[in-house]
């Protein structure tokens, strides 16, 4: 049995979840509302302040949908009661973010700045060199996330770039001079 799947999924107060048809779950909350279509073959059950997730059979299929359909649910409601953030930090000299209303401006070393819209549903602050990502899907907040990472990735010499504040980069050993 899936150690994850079998976990039932708490409902915290002002949370809803419902079931409709070919399993499409919606879960509304104060930060908002998700919908998402599960797998059909995942039986999924709304019961005493729980979301129990369940499946037909043992095959290899089954049991990995078994989880992911679980952590999915997870995801949604803690999106929608907490939401989900992720902080970035630009290294480098010269390297800025600037925000104005819905537009993330980057400058980054290039001839021309980057110029970034915000998604439907993403939020994002700048905070000096940190850029905050917020949101109600964990899946979008970490895409838009990866998407800014990308315009300047850190490079393992000086560390120079956007890197996630907890990510570690591994630094190498430069050019030694003639002897």
């Amino acid at each position: 049995m899936s150690r994850i799947g079998r976990m039932p999924v708490a409902i915290p107060a002002g949370v809803t979840v419902t079931v409709a048809e070919g399993n499409v779950v919606t879960v509304k909350g104060p930060k908002g509302e998700l919908v998402r279509a599960l797998p059909k073959e995942m039986d999924i059950k709304v019961e005493d302040g729980h979301v129990i997730v369940s499946r037909p059979n043992d095959l290899k299929k089954m049991k990995s949908l078994h989880g992911l359909t679980r952590t999915l649910i997870h995801n949604m409601v803690v999106g929608v009661s907490e939401g989900y953030t992720k902080t970035l930090e630009i290294n480098g000299v010269g390297y800025r973010a600037a925000k104005s209303s819905k537009k993330l401006t980057l400058t980054l070393g290039y001839s021309h700045p980057v110029d970034m819209e915000d998604p439907e549903g993403i939020e994002t602050k700048v905070d000096g060199n940190k850029i905050i990502v917020s949101g109600i899907s964990k899946e979008k907040v970490g895409q838009y996330a990866a998407e800014i990472r990308e315009k300047r990735k850190p490079e393992p010499y000086k560390g120079k770039g956007i890197k996630y504040a907890d990510e570690v980069i591994r630094r190498k050993v430069g050019k030694t001079g003639k002897k």
